[in-house]
């Protein structure tokens, strides 16, 4: 069977251009209507989690019309869920927004874009407190709706960053079965999603540090949108897996978002901007075997060399010899000049071993993280979870 015919990049740049024109003319006439109307208010500001160095600090958020219902219940039905669901992707942003945004002794004003969101840099003058998070707030210009934006302080102790995937590396997605993974996103919410064999206590490991100093920051990376940012920081939280800035995706039609950004390819934008961000850090990155995460990686350890300390590729299918495998190890084999270690592995204890060795974690959290791989193994199959959130009737 031939391949089908692909539209010259003329007529691409064309359609594209077309979409965008005809997205952005009904933004701009429903938001007339809106104002028009007294709808999409701000009513709820999502103040996204940003990290400070040295350079300073970037808050990142949006302003939306909705408040969200509430925390997930462990008794929500699949009904409850699905509406849920719709609810964070027809969630109203509030364009056009005055906002103000301190840290520390910074402050600066804003306003949202056409989609609802804000992007301020500041450089504080004031020293960081020694905590490993600290606040800045957001609010609307008159003083309403403030909110604190956690913000991750990179201190000079840390020795390690860690850069890793969400889907399929923290939390169990099966993105490669599509049936499983579509009844897993809309059909569950963040009490009912299983995290991967003993996360938390690897990732409490990495943070931790060899030293035990607990200073090593997480960056978390994902193709999911930022609609479901409140899903993901709520797993984080009820797993025990430590706290992160998140970077999702937009879905839009704009330069840079959905329609323009095949693939994953933003992952290692992402990671090239943290590393090269932060020098004075060696960098672990984890990812998983069922998405691109593997060559993602491999061209982070072929450009970066020794700031690499390790690359851990989750294997979605660990008691079979599947294609994913094949494309894994193929990676593993080209960085192989690097020095750079790149192993596929079947579990957290796997990871906590081999980083041990290097003296990426302490020994002594050895037992703790093989303790947590035998419980969570012991839990219901992805398989089993899923078929639970359909099996579920609503109230």
């Amino acid at each position: 069977m031939s391949a089908s015919p692909r539209w010259p990049a003329h007529v691409t740049r064309y359609l594209h251009s077309l979409i965008v024109d005809a997205d952005d003319l009904y933004d701009r006439a429903y938001h007339r209507l809106a104002s028009r109307l007294g709808w999409r208010r701000p009513r709820y500001i999502a103040a996204y989690r940003a990290f400070a160095d040295g350079e300073g600090v970037e808050l990142f958020g949006r302003v939306l019309a909705d408040r969200p219902r509430g925390g997930p219940q462990e008794d929500d039905g699949w009904w409850d869920n699905l509406l849920e669901t719709y609810r964070r992707f027809e969630s109203d942003e509030v364009p056009g927004a005055r906002l103000t945004v301190r840290f520390r002794d910074a402050a600066a004003e804003t306003v949202t874009d056409h989609e609802g969101y804000y992007r301020v840099a500041l450089r504080p003058s004031a020293p960081a407190a020694d905590t490993l998070w600290d606040n800045a707030t957001v609010s609307l210009a008159d003083g309403t709706l403030l909110t604190p934006q956690p913000v991750l302080q990179i201190h000079p102790s840390a020795r390690i960053g860690i850069i890793s995937d969400i889907d399929d590396t923290v939390l169990q997605s099966s993105i490669t079965d599509w049936k499983t993974a579509a009844q897993l996103t809309f059909l569950h919410n963040a009490r009912t999603r299983k995290p991967l064999l003993g996360v938390a206590k690897l990732y409490q490991a990495l943070q931790a540090g060899a030293d035990g100093a607990g200073r090593n920051p997480i960056f978390y990376v994902s193709s999911s949108p930022w609609n479901l940012y409140d899903l993901l920081d709520d797993f984080l939280e009820l797993n025990g897996i430590p706290f992160g800035p998140i970077h999702l995706r937009d879905l839009g039609t704009d330069t840079g978002k959905f329609i323009k950004t095949p693939g994953h390819g933003h992952k290692l934008e992402r990671a090239r901007e943290l590393i090269a961000r932060m020098p004075q850090l060696r960098w672990v990155l984890l990812g998983d075997s069922g998405q691109a995460d593997a060559e993602l990686y491999a061209q982070a350890a072929q450009e970066f060399g020794d700031r690499i300390a390790a690359i851990y590729i989750r294997d979605v299918d660990p008691h079979a010899d599947s294609p994913y495998d094949q494309g894994v190890d193929a990676w593993i084999e080209r960085v192989a000049g690097t020095r750079v270690p790149m192993l596929r592995v079947a579990d957290s204890h796997a990871i906590a071993r081999h980083a041990a060795d290097l003296g990426l974690i302490d020994h002594a959290a050895l037992p703790a993280i093989e303790a947590e791989v035998q419980r969570d193994r012991a839990r219901p199959t992805l398989g089993e979870a899923a078929a639970e959130g359909v099996q579920a009737k609503p109230e």
